[in-house]
């Protein structure tokens, strides 16, 4: 018996549609990278990118338990001396909604190139509309 490997000419990426609303955002990215790494799929090889397309809607009526919508802080630092910027998840619901689904998704797909790959496959609307209808994506319950 010989271990099966995938190779990017074998398989046929997917497309899932998932609506974000009144979903726990952990929950919900935990998912989605799982579906974007290819783990829900027989042919899994950690190597190649077997993962498939996610569209996420609704991402401005996505929900943190507890206390977290309060207590959440989104750091990054821009290289220079005294550069670190803080934004609250609260303001970064206001002005971006799709980057707390972004941003909770990235940090659980593999640190590499392949891992950015795979996060280019994901694309988040703040809104119910979307401009992938043409790739008829099937829902997803979580």
């Amino acid at each position: 018996m010989k271990t099966f490997m995938a190779k990017e000419s074998e398989f046929q990426r997917e497309w899932h549609l998932v609506d974000a609303s009144q979903l726990p955002v952990g929950r919900l990215a935990a998912r989605i990278a799982q579906i974007l790494m290819g783990k829900h799929k027989p042919t899994y090889t950690p190597h190649v990118d077997t993962g498939d397309y996610v569209v996420v809607t609704n991402a401005k009526e996505s929900v943190l338990t507890g206390r977290k919508a309060e207590q959440r802080v989104y750091r990054h630092h821009t290289g220079y001396i005294g550069g670190l910027k803080e934004i609250s998840h609260r303001r970064m619901m206001e002005e971006h909604p799709e980057r707390v689904i972004r941003l909770a998704v990235r940090r659980m797909l593999p640190k590499s190139t392949l891992g950015r790959h795979m996060l280019s496959k994901l694309k988040i609307y703040e809104g119910a509309e979307h401009p992938h209808a043409a790739q008829q994506p099937k829902p997803l319950s979580l």
